[in-house]
């Protein structure tokens, strides 16, 4: 007897299939009904010649699912995307594959919803002043997502490339109804956020976490390798820390692993699952941190949303 068949999701039906904030309340809501990230398969990471290939295979009751996906830095310069990839979605019972989806789009979606999944949980609720720094497509997903849980008014966006600085801000500003404004501004701008979202290949610290407010939230995903961050010893030593899975992040998050070698504890790292089920508070007087290395559970959830739409 023949399954379903199998069907191709590009990138607009996937972005169609699931706004931003139904992509953050799937997240919330997995987690919630007991999806345990610590149980997810470590990702596979292959170098090749140009850049390296990432394998994520994850899976619940209903789906079965993995992501492949290319990572080239020189691409941009070249006109292609940095990361690309396919998202294979399969029945969980009879591995049957149901669906191929655009996994640009799929990783766009769901790392910022993922972001924004935990920010609204650690950011004050009249959080207005946010800080980017990044220009790429992370960076403009995570202000659609904030824009989704918090009312955002003043944007400071922070870039090293001139041209694509500009531009970031020129995509905002014909755009008639959006509640809020964007310029391009420097590292002083840290002083007055109350969140900080880092999307961005640096693999040293971009601002000196000394200059957070107290009150401030940042969101850090731009890097999931060891020898790579975007935040300092300073940030995450003053921070209560949020991480999807505390195995994870001792695995591949330079933020927090550097910051461990330097003597910052890593005893008191944060799961998301508890943040979001509850089981963790959060010290209003203190600095925020979500980290991210992004993680296959999150792709089969938004993966699974999107087909069921």
């Amino acid at each position: 007897m023949a399954g379903p068949a199998m069907r191709e999701i590009g990138a607009e039906e996937v972005r169609a299939a699931v706004p931003m904030a139904a992509a953050v309340a799937a997240v919330q809501d997995a987690l919630r009904a007991g999806l345990d990230p610590e149980a997810d398969p470590a990702r596979s990471v292959v170098p090749v010649e140009r850049g390296h290939l990432l394998l994520m295979p994850a899976q619940s009751h209903e789906y079965v699912g993995v992501k492949v996906a290319s990572v080239a830095p020189e691409n941009p310069a070249l006109g292609h995307p940095r990361i690309q990839g396919s998202y294979l979605l399969l029945d969980a019972r009879t591995l049957t594959p149901l669906a191929v989806l655009d996994g640009v789009a799929l990783t766009a979606i769901r790392t910022a919803a993922v972001s924004a999944a935990a920010a609204d949980l650690l950011a004050v609720p009249d959080a207005s002043r946010v800080v980017v720094f990044g220009t790429g497509p992370q960076a403009h997903s995570h202000l659609e997502a904030l824009a989704a849980i918090r009312p955002v008014r003043q944007v400071t966006v922070v870039g090293r490339d001139q041209r694509r600085l500009k531009e970031f801000v020129g995509h905002y500003r014909p755009a008639a109804g959006l509640p809020f404004t964007v310029e391009a501004g420097g590292t002083e701008a840290i002083g007055g956020a109350d969140v900080v979202v880092c999307c961005t290949t640096a693999r040293t610290p971009l601002f000196d976490g000394a200059a957070l407010p107290a009150h401030a939230t940042v969101v850090a995903v731009g890097s999931h390798e060891p020898d790579a961050r975007e935040v300092d010893d300073e940030t995450v030593r003053r921070s209560t820390v949020v991480v999807e899975a505390r195995s994870a992040a001792l695995r591949e998050a330079g933020d927090i692993i550097q910051a461990v070698r330097a003597g910052v504890s890593g005893d008191a790292l944060v799961g998301m699952a508890d943040l979001v089920c509850g089981r963790a508070a959060v010290d209003p007087s203190r600095p925020r941190l979500f980290k991210s290395v992004g993680m296959a559970w999150e792709d089969l959830v938004i993966a699974a949303a999107a087909y069921q739409a």
